[in-house]
């Protein structure tokens, strides 16, 4: 209920004040119209001896996102974001991940409504169902001595390139088709320069009736030193603490980084004391270049020792504080990744990312194609695969069967899918 007034009151003041902005020269209005064709295949399972086999899931999803800002002062501006998303699938698809771990969750979100608004809650979903999302709302106060920036809003943090441990707020896992826009967390954020390229950043990100086991707040410094950009920061996060730092800088003509977070579970939740989780740390280290002939390469390796070096863990390690509130979401230890884009045409790049787990030698490979049909109008293409030792289900009682998993990407669904935009 206090959702609905919410978005009640916010309609009305919309409704009431747009027409006088952008009468005035002060309002503006974009968005994007994206378009998403998936075919799901579940991996194969094992059981006694024989292969089980499921058929393909699909799945049509349509996004209509619509950005509007006004900025009635030079100092003062208004941004609001609403987006819609009907969409068609198997009805096995809504209200779980086929993925053994995801980089969601609750969301830092002070209030909100409920993000399906066909059908209802509490009634069944069949095959359609129709969401949507105030994505950003907030005010951003452009002060001589600093940005503040008060509401719904996007925040990111790291420079590497496919995982980054210290982004823990609103992440996307690999697997996401679209990154284009972080998820809106509430919050309120003050930007304090220090010099020409170096910065202060504070924060308060409000988890649910701003209880502090759903929060989070976090200070970063960041720096350009010898040519280098080093951020360090610290974030206490659902009663958490981080400690994080993030360097980038060019180097003979590539680009190199090293990102990591050092996390301290249930540190500031009291009465905890010695019954706390394990620490742990998560590293990424990489390297890009550009080539002349069109070529641009990354690689990257990344530790996370929330992980296990044993498959057969993978499904109990899943559960633990690093993946349920610290956004981590693979489930091994040592992983290299290699990214590629190659630019067959001024308006045709094709991308291939590897992903390997180094432990148990399992494999994933996201394959795509893009074509900018016209101007603001994109079509892509693309699969993932995932080449390892398929799970299995094992019988540890007549009739009853537990999952076990043999290698992490063997036990990835394939993917392959479409996607149709278009920017207005």
């Amino acid at each position: 209920m206090k959702a609905r007034t919410f978005l009640f009151c916010v309609t009305v003041i919309l409704s009431m004040t747009l027409p006088h902005l952008y009468a005035q020269d002060i309002f503006s209005f974009n968005g994007y119209y994206k378009s998403f064709f998936v075919v799901f295949k579940q991996p194969d399972y094992r059981v006694s001896g024989t292969t089980q086999t499921s058929p393909p899931l699909g799945s049509v999803a349509d996004k209509l996102r619509l950005q509007f800002v006004a900025v009635p002062l030079e100092w003062l501006s208004f941004h609001l974001t609403y987006q819609i998303v009907p969409t068609i699938q198997d009805p096995s698809l809504f209200g779980q991940s086929l993925f053994l771990s995801d980089s969601g969750g609750d969301t830092y979100r002070l209030i909100d409504f409920d993000s399906r608004l066909y059908p209802v809650t509490g009634e069944s979903v069949d095959s359609f169902a129709f969401f949507h999302n105030l994505d950003r709302l907030n005010a951003v106060l452009k002060l001589p001595f600093a940005d503040i920036i008060i509401g719904r809003q996007a925040i990111a943090w790291g420079s590497a390139h496919v995982f980054n441990p210290t982004d823990i707020l609103a992440p996307y896992a690999f697997t996401e088709l679209d990154t284009e826009e972080r998820s809106g967390v509430d919050a309120l954020r003050v930007r304090i320069p220090l010099g020409m390229l170096d910065e202060l950043d504070i924060g308060y990100v409000a988890g649910k009736d701003l209880a502090w086991e759903k929060s989070a707040a976090f200070a970063r410094v960041r720096v350009n030193i010898w040519d280098t950009d080093l951020t360090i920061m610290s974030a206490a996060f659902r009663q958490n603490l981080l400690l994080g730092v993030d360097m980038a800088r060019s180097l003979g003509g590539a680009g190199v980084w090293l990102e990591g977070a050092y996390v301290m579970p249930d540190l500031l939740k009291e009465g905890t004391g010695s019954g706390r989780e394990d620490d742990y740390l998560g590293v990424a280290v990489g390297l890009d270049y550009n080539f002349d002939f069109n070529l641009y390469v990354f690689v990257e390796y990344y530790f996370n020792s929330a992980g296990s070096n044993n498959p057969e863990d993978y499904i109990t390690g899943s559960t633990h504080t690093a993946y349920r509130d610290g956004a981590v979401y693979l489930l091994g230890q040592h992983y290299i990744n290699l990214g590629l884009t190659y630019q067959l045409h001024p308006l045709i790049p094709v991308s291939a990312l590897f992903m390997w787990n180094v432990t148990d030698l399992s494999l994933m490979v996201n394959l795509s194609l893009e074509y900018n049909i016209a101007e603001n109008i994109y079509l892509t293409a693309g699969t993932y695969i995932g080449f390892g030792a398929g799970p299995e289900k094992i019988e540890v009682a007549p009739g009853v069967y537990v999952p076990r998993l043999n290698s992490e990407f063997g036990a990835y669904p394939e993917m392959v899918y479409t996607s149709f935009r278009i920017y207005f």
